[in-house]
């Protein structure tokens, strides 16, 4: 699992958001919409992905 890698894209814009949620989409490293960025599989990425679920798209 270390080794493994997990492609992530913004899909939905930060406006209106919880201030908290903005900061763990940049804390992805995603910066505007429709940026992807490639992560590494750990269960800290994990649950920061599932906070805001609602925002980002996993890509395959």
């Amino acid at each position: 699992m270390a080794n493994d890698k997990i492609k992530v894209q913004l899909v939905k814009g930060l406006a209106g958001t919880r201030a908290e949620h903005r900061a763990t989409v940049r804390g992805l490293g995603l910066k505007r919409l429709h940026h992807m960025v490639e992560l590494t599989d750990t269960p800290e990425v994990r649950g920061m992905l599932d906070k805001v679920k609602y925002l980002v798209r996993l890509v395959k």
